[in-house]
């Protein structure tokens, strides 16, 4: 029989993210964005993918309806002084199982890469501010330190909502409220519990993740309510963030969406996890704060990108980053290679990277020769 135990044990010896368990190989490990095979184990068969179903699902009746109804089931799962993220899933007619591994423990805001502006944006009354990236890319570590910033600076009352519960928060300052997302739950999905959120009495609301209309427009009425609310979206970068939110509506509704996106949101952080020379992950982030450019652009009738990355790129005085300067500032400061900083932008856009790059390596030979001349 198939021992899970030392399967999660192995996983959390060797600090990886995820466990994959899919019938007909060994269980995988994903160590530093690599796939590494346990070569100590057997390969998995039916009977054993059935036995991790069993594990996990536990009996639980509401549990097993969801999955035998839309073929997955999320959940999560607690284990020693961890607590696991688990997706199940179907190929074959036969269970898949991917487990996400987090700390209780998160790492300090600082250790992150987020720029500091982020953390200063926490302190918006009310509005809108989203964290984007791709799966992977450490949006959910990004929103529980910012949580956590919160928690520990200000007296608010924060309602989270997730998919499952990931990171377990204890009240400081703050007061915090966690509420699981789905069937047999604390609310049966994000638009509901953003709904009733405004009863609730919360000054700051976490949405773990925008993926309908319904949610997106729940987290807007709050945020006309008067509250701060944060939310995470599967995009991979700001300017196609505001076309992920402006496409969640029918054309003909889109110009009225377009007035309140640019009056409620405050800022939009994208962020990408690359694999750094020194074998670390590096965050590699985009930052749109939004200001009056901003707001004239995603107000006009065509919304361009290209308009919206250079707002971003002039807009530096008040914090927004591009991730052309992202990715110079990495490379220049030898954390990765010049080869993965143009894998992050398109063909057209390597002499714009190139340029920067060479500007900034100027601007540090200045301030250095001027460090020189004043010591």
């Amino acid at each position: 029989m198939i021992d899970i135990d030392k399967i999660i044990s192995t996983a959390k010896k060797e600090n990886a993210s995820d466990i994959h368990l899919i019938c007909g190989i060994r269980p995988i490990l994903r160590i530093m964005r690599d796939l590494i095979e346990l070569k100590d184990f057997d390969i998995l068969t039916e009977d054993d993918m059935m036995d991790i179903y069993d594990y996990f699902v536990r009996g639980n009746v509401d549990k097993d309806e969801v999955y035998k109804k839309n073929k997955k089931l999320d959940s999560s799962f607690e284990f020693e002084d961890i607590r696991l993220r688990v997706n199940i899933s179907m190929a074959d007619d036969v269970p898949v199982v991917v487990l996400r591994l987090i700390r209780n423990e998160l790492p300090k805001y600082e250790d992150l890469g987020v720029p500091d502006i982020v953390r200063r944006m926490m302190n918006q009354p009310q509005g809108l501010i989203l964290v984007t990236g791709k799966t992977n890319s450490g949006k959910t570590t990004t929103l529980n330190a910012l949580i956590n910033e919160i928690n520990e600076n200000q007296n608010k009352k924060i309602l989270t909502l997730e998919s499952p519960v990931e990171y377990k928060h204890t009240c400081k300052k703050s007061i915090i409220v966690q509420k699981e997302v789905g069937v047999g739950r604390d609310c049966l999905n994000y638009s509901d519990g953003v709904k009733n959120s405004l009863r609730e009495d919360c000054d700051i609301l976490i949405i773990g993740e925008i993926r309908d209309r319904e949610t997106m427009e729940a987290a807007i009425e709050t945020a006309e309510a008067g509250h701060l609310v944060i939310g995470t979206l599967h995009t991979k970068s700001c300017a196609e963030t505001i076309d992920r939110m402006i496409n969640f509506y029918d054309i003909r509704d889109q110009q009225t969406v377009k007035y309140l996106i640019a009056s409620l949101l405050k800022l939009v952080v994208s962020q990408r996890l690359l694999k750094g020379r020194d074998g670390s992950l590096v965050l590699v982030p985009e930052v749109m704060v939004v200001d009056n450019i901003v707001s004239g652009i995603i107000r006009k009738e065509k919304i361009s990108v290209s308009e919206i990355e250079d707002a971003i790129q002039s807009a530096s005085d008040k914090g927004s980053i591009g991730l052309m300067n992202s990715l110079a500032e990495l490379f220049v400061d030898d954390r990765i290679t010049l080869e993965q900083a143009k894998a992050q932008i398109e063909e057209k856009n390597i002499e714009i990277l190139n340029r920067t790059i060479m500007q900034l390596k100027i601007k540090r030979d200045n301030q250095l020769k001027a460090k020189m001349n004043n010591g």
